[in-house]
């Protein structure tokens, strides 16, 4: 496994043992095999590791197998998935609603096994959505990139936006939830605002559309607990049409979807603002109008 990247002009002046180690957070061990074996070139040419890069600099960097040995699942169906965004390290993907992002047995199909069989090698998650949400979904294409994707999602680098359209309507057009989220000690599928053992959870909602007694909102997450949007919603009594979990009122699908990605490209430097279609979703819609 090897890859060229190409140093955008926005980034500052580092050396290679900075870059390797603080820019793309190679483990330790593995920064240690790349400096032993020397497989690590900038512009074709083998490096000191305290070398300075600069603006367009191509940097490569030679994987062996036992520093990210591959990991093997279940071959997907390619043709379930509805590609979004895709390059060399990442892949953006349109999730339906009802299919897993993940499986939690080994012998399941999800979402991941088809993003897998699609690209051509085993991918992997880097955020997820509940099993009845659709949209917009972020895919590491290798285990390089995986660790700074992740860190882009804990700084909170990474926007994600929802749809979702909830009983009620909405006094205020901008509001803030704060509310902490913890286990349902009563039921293990659900979650609730536990303000004394509950986890810190943020969620930005605007009204976007009111309908006859119903709102349509845009969520966005500033944390990633379970089922976030739908408990801080349901709380404050807005629960989500649909939610087969906290609203007694059922419909045909969960009335959340992921509309909206957006972040700068760690390699590139570009901002990248990824939007996901959904026809059942816009058919739920339909039917208030």
């Amino acid at each position: 496994m090897h890859f060229t990247i190409t140093i955008p002009q926005g980034l500052p002046e580092m050396t290679v043992k900075e870059l390797l180690e603080e820019q793309f957070l190679i483990p330790r061990k593995i920064r240690h095999f790349l400096r032993i074996k020397k497989h690590v070139f900038v512009n074709q040419k083998p490096i000191n590791w305290l070398s300075i890069i600069h603006p367009h600099d191509k940097i490569t960097l030679i994987f062996d197998e036992e520093d990210y040995p591959k990991k093997s699942i279940l071959v997907g169906k390619a043709d379930l998935v509805e590609e979004l965004y895709q390059d060399e390290h990442i892949i953006i993907v349109n999730k339906p609603e009802g299919m897993k992002t993940h499986a939690n047995e080994p012998t399941e199909l999800a979402l991941l096994n088809h993003v897998s069989a699609y690209v051509g090698s085993t991918c992997y998650v880097v955020h997820r959505l509940d099993k009845e949400t659709s949209g917009a979904v972020l895919f590491a294409k290798n285990p390089f990139i995986l660790p700074i994707l992740n860190r882009l999602l804990e700084n909170k680098e990474i926007s994600r936006e929802y749809w979702a359209l909830v009983q009620g309507t909405f006094p205020k057009k901008h509001q803030i939830y704060t509310d902490k989220i913890g286990r349902n000690r009563h039921d293990r599928r659900k979650r609730l605002v536990d303000h004394k053992n509950g986890q810190y959870a943020e969620t930005h909602v605007t009204r976007l559309k009111e309908f006859r007694n119903k709102t349509l909102v845009n969520c966005q997450l500033k944390t990633g607990r379970t089922h976030q949007i739908r408990v801080h919603l349901a709380h404050h009594g807005y629960p989500i049409i649909g939610d087969p979990l906290y609203n007694s009122q059922n419909t045909e699908r969960l009335m959340l979807h992921a509309h909206r990605l957006t972040f700068t490209h760690p390699f590139t430097l570009e901002k990248l603002s990824i939007e996901a279609f959904s026809e059942s979703f816009e058919e739920g819609l339909k039917e208030e109008n």
